[in-house]
């Protein structure tokens, strides 16, 4: 099957990392994996990060242009599939459902997300855009329960949802991990590290948003643990690293700051790792705390968004109250003092991810889905004729 694939918020070949960027990686890779050819056709952004309705109405003209333009060409050598990943407010899609519409093809949209309160206000075009392309959509994959939740008014009126939690390819971020010992042993010379004190890792991005507030949280969280034995490698970089660096200032050299790594050099900081903690505010779920449990990483974070459909409580990592430093250093607390429940933890996390996460059954489950999407258009077009 020739798939035509498009990402509204983050083109998978967008130059700066991020979890979205990777999950839309994701979805190419599986469906090649299945043996579908797909190609990614447009990098069109449709992103509007701060509520701008003049911007919005300029996305919308230029996404009508570009699908007018995009569907000539389709045209000669139609696709048989239209997928979209990650539709919401701030990047709708206005290329899939005139496109799909127009060659009479299936339109799947995974991750879509609609929230009510966002229909009024400085985002109410790109919240009808996006409602617009849901309501038009042959299948919706929700991929936490939060977004199951506010796609059920689309659920009583017809449209077909099913749960995709968050999947990724074990083997290379495994293959990676192997060489994090070895790495362990030159950052803590390098660094002036306890060799035998825990490492904690943080992987984020550093954007003056929800994730600047997270490591502004995570400081305050370690601020409590000052008595206790660890040192924390942050992976990541960003327009806000000025302000991270001054949250973790206090700590002196128990802080090492790796900036920005490739996906080869992050599995092996996995690899090295004993503990990922994280605040997750705002967080949709965290591609980071799914790859640390792929690699054996217990993982320490605060229950907001969707964490809880990626993290495991007590079985892949603990879980403590939303916002509340205290409650973060409790459980982070608790893993520093027991080993032994660190290793059972890091077991958990490996069989976690492997049984729902892993890309083996993601693959199934896409498989499965995709099949009766194929069936119900069948159905639809008999009872039509």
């Amino acid at each position: 099957m020739r798939v035509a694939f498009y990402a509204p918020l983050k083109s998978p070949d967008h130059p700066v990392p991020s979890g979205d960027r990777r999950m839309a990686r994701g979805f190419v890779d599986l469906l090649r994996r299945m043996g579908h050819e797909v190609e990614v056709v447009s990098a069109f952004r449709s992103y509007d990060r701060h509520g701008d309705p003049a911007r919005q109405e300029r996305l919308a003209r230029l996404g009508a242009r570009l699908a007018a333009r995009l569907l000539r060409r389709l045209r000669r050598n139609p696709p048989d599939l239209w997928f979209t990943y990650h539709v919401y407010h701030k990047a709708p899609d206005h290329l899939g459902p005139t496109i799909a519409r127009a060659l009479d093809i299936p339109y799947v949209i995974a991750e879509p997300s609609i929230a009510r309160r966002r229909a009024d206000g400085p985002w109410a075009l790109g919240w009808q855009a996006a409602l617009t392309a849901m309501e038009r959509a042959d299948l919706l994959l929700a991929m936490t329960r939060r977004d199951r939740v506010g796609l059920a008014p689309l659920a009583r009126r017809g449209a077909v949802i099913r749960m995709f939690p968050p999947f990724l390819d074990e083997g290379p971020l495994l293959e990676s991990a192997c060489h994090g010992q070895r790495m362990r042993a030159q950052i803590a010379e390098r660094a002036g590290f306890d060799p035998a004190a825990p490492v904690l890792l943080a992987v984020a991005m550093m954007r003056p948003d929800a994730k600047l507030r997270s490591y502004q949280m995570l400081a305050e969280t370690l601020r409590h643990l000052v008595a206790w034995r660890w040192n924390l490698l942050i992976v990541g970089d960003g327009p806000a690293r000025e302000a991270v660096e001054r949250a973790f200032s206090p700590f002196g050299r128990r802080v090492l700051f790796l900036g920005a790594l490739g996906e080869q050099e992050v599995g092996a900081v996995y690899g090295l790792g004993d503990i990922l903690v994280w605040p997750a505010i705002d967080e949709a779920y965290g591609m980071a705390l799914l790859e640390a449990q792929a690699t054996g990483v217990p993982v320490v974070a605060c229950d907001e968004g969707g964490v809880r459909e990626i993290v495991a409580p007590e079985r892949s990592g603990l879980l403590a109250k939303p916002r509340d430093p205290l409650a973060l250093a409790g459980a982070l607390m608790r893993l520093l003092d027991d080993p032994a429940l660190r290793h059972r933890l890091a077991e958990g996390a490996v069989r976690h991810v492997a049984r729902r996460h892993g890309v083996g059954s993601a693959a199934r489950r896409l498989k499965r889905l995709l099949d009766d999407v194929a069936v119900a258009r069948a159905w639809r077009e008999d009872t039509a004729g």
